[in-house]
């Protein structure tokens, strides 16, 4: 007579169970809203699809047993603004649908509640951001907002405290923040303005063959005779040893707006 141990079969019975189900993560920030899981039969036909959930590492207490249900985070203690994680263990040739993935994306939400320009440093704080995003700063140039630089925000409802060193423009400048979430819709703050007193940035030579050099460092733009963006960037000098001899260009730098050289 065979005997076979009962480690073995246990060890068999995990196994198999591990072939037979797979797993789906989400990765997001709680905004205090449950998410809401559409949950079919498995393939089997034995049951339903899902049979546990995690977040953060710990299985929930959800009712899991039916067509569609709710995780509620807030039985979890989990705080608004915090990052989860959400582990869906389900059977094989079956899968759960998050009917609101949106619940759970990082919302731009931020208040500002100081933001000023000091020796070209800005300085913004802010309180009521859900989730992190990224503060993008413009600064209004050549008829247009440009985006200068991005600064990762803490995505927390406490005061948050930023700062980031402007490269002027001379005259008049003007600078802003946005941030823009899932739905693409950008949040702003005031447009600053200030004026920094720096000097107005030349270049030479007027028909380079491999470089333009500029006054002092500047950001900068080169456009072809039919308006497409060439290169762009930031420094005092420039790399045009690629562009086509004899053609003319336009050059967008500090203040200066639509400067014209020819590749030599």
């Amino acid at each position: 007579m065979k005997i076979v141990h009962l480690s073995f079969i246990l060890f068999l019975s995990g196994v198999i169970n591990t072939v037979q189900s797979s797993s789906t993560t989400m990765i997001g920030v709680y905004q205090g809203k449950d998410l809401y899981v559409k949950n079919p039969f498995s393939s089997d036909g034995v049951g339903f699809c899902v049979f546990e959930v995690y977040v953060n590492g710990e299985l929930t207490s959800d009712e899991i047993n039916s067509s569609a249900f709710a995780i509620d985070f807030s039985i979890l203690g989990i705080n608004k603004g915090e990052e989860i994680e959400i582990t869906i263990n389900h059977k094989e040739g079956c899968g759960p649908m998050v009917l609101n993935p949106e619940a759970i994306e990082p919302h731009s939400t931020f208040e500002i509640q100081t933001i000023e320009i000091e020796h070209n440093i800005l300085r913004w704080s802010t309180i009521n951001e859900s989730g992190s995003l990224p503060f993008i700063i413009e600064q209004f140039k050549w008829n247009k907002w440009v985006e200068v630089a991005e600064v990762k925000g803490a995505g927390t409802p406490k005061k948050n405290e930023y700062s980031f060193k402007l490269l002027p423009y001379s005259g008049e400048n003007k600078v802003r923040i946005k941030q823009v979430d899932y739905t693409d819709v950008a949040r702003y703050s005031e447009a600053k303005i200030y004026d920094p007193g720096v000097s107005r940035v030349s270049f030479f030579p007027a028909k380079p063959e491999s470089a333009i050099t500029f006054s002092r460092e500047t950001q900068f733009e080169i456009f072809d005779k039919f308006g497409i963006l060439i290169t762009k960037g930031s420094g005092k000098s420039v790399d045009v040893s690629g562009l086509k001899s004899g053609e003319k260009y336009y050059l967008n730098f500090d203040s200066s707006f639509g400067q014209t050289f020819t590749k030599k």
